[in-house]
C-alpha cells in the first residue's frame, strides 16, 4: 500500500518530529501544552513526546493565553547570548504564548502563529524567554505585527503570570522578567533557538 507524501506511519515526537513552521522565524508552529482553562501545569515528556502532568498549580493563577513551545528549537548558547544576565540557556524548546480571539479549550494541538514579541525571562539563572504570537489568520488579531499592537493589560497579565506562577507562600519566585521586547528581538530569539537546535541535534 502506498501513502501520500509526507505521511507519518507513527506519531512524530512533537519537539523533534514536527516542522518548526511554514515561514520561520516569523510564522512558526506552536505545540500547545496548556490552555487558559488549565489549573494543572502540563509539559512535554522529552523522552516519549506525550504530555506529562508536571504539577497542579498551587495558586489561582492561570495562563492568560495558550502556552506551549516551538518545535525544533533549543535554548542553548545563542539564546543565552541574547540574554546577557542569564548564566546559560535552559536546555528546553523555546516557549511560546499564542493569542487567539476564539477560545481553544484543548491542548496537544498544533497551530501556526505569527511572532510579535516576547519576554526576556530568567528562571534560576537560565534564559527562559517567552515568545508572544498571535494565531495566524485570526480574524480579530490579524493586524497585530508587534507587541505594541497588544492591549497593555494583556501584556501586564502575561508578565505577572510568569513572574508569579512558581511562587509559593514559603518561597519567592526564581523567575526574573528583565524586559518585554518587540517583534525584531523576538525574531532574533527564534532564529537563535533554531540554530541552537541544529547544533545540538542536527537536521
Amino acid at each position: 500500500m502506498s501513502f501520500p507524501e509526507p505521511f507519518y506511519r507513527w506519531r512524530p515526537h512533537p519537539w523533534h518530529g514536527l516542522a518548526v513552521g511554514p515561514n520561520p522565524p516569523r510564522v512558526v508552529h506552536a505545540y500547545i501544552e496548556i490552555t487558559p482553562f488549565d489549573l494543572v501545569k502540563y509539559e512535554i515528556d522529552k523522552i516519549t513526546g506525550y504530555i506529562r502532568v508536571d504539577r497542579p498549580q498551587r495558586t489561582s493563577s492561570v495562563p492568560p493565553t495558550l502556552y506551549g513551545f516551538i518545535p525544533r528549537t533549543y535554548c542553548g548558547r545563542r539564546v543565552h547570548a541574547l540574554s546577557p544576565k542569564a548564566e546559560r540557556g535552559d536546555g528546553d524548546p523555546l516557549d511560546i504564548c499564542v493569542i487567539s480571539e476564539r477560545p481553544l479549550n484543548r491542548s496537544e494541538v498544533i497551530l501556526s502563529a505569527r511572532v510579535i514579541g516576547g519576554l526576556q525571562a530568567i528562571d534560576g539563572g537560565e534564559a527562559d524567554d517567552k515568545i508572544f504570537a498571535v494565531l495566524n489568520n485570526d480574524e480579530f488579531w490579524g493586524d497585530a505585527e508587534d507587541v505594541s499592537d497588544l492591549p497593555t493589560i494583556l501584556v501586564e497579565r502575561l508578565r505577572h503570570y510568569f513572574s508569579t506562577y512558581k511562587m509559593t507562600i514559603k518561597n519567592d519566585s526564581q523567575m526574573v522578567i528583565e524586559q518585554v521586547y518587540g517583534a525584531h528581538q523576538a525574531l532574533d530569539v527564534v532564529s537563535a533557538a533554531m540554530a541552537d537546535y541544529e547544533e545540538m541535534y542536527g537536521s
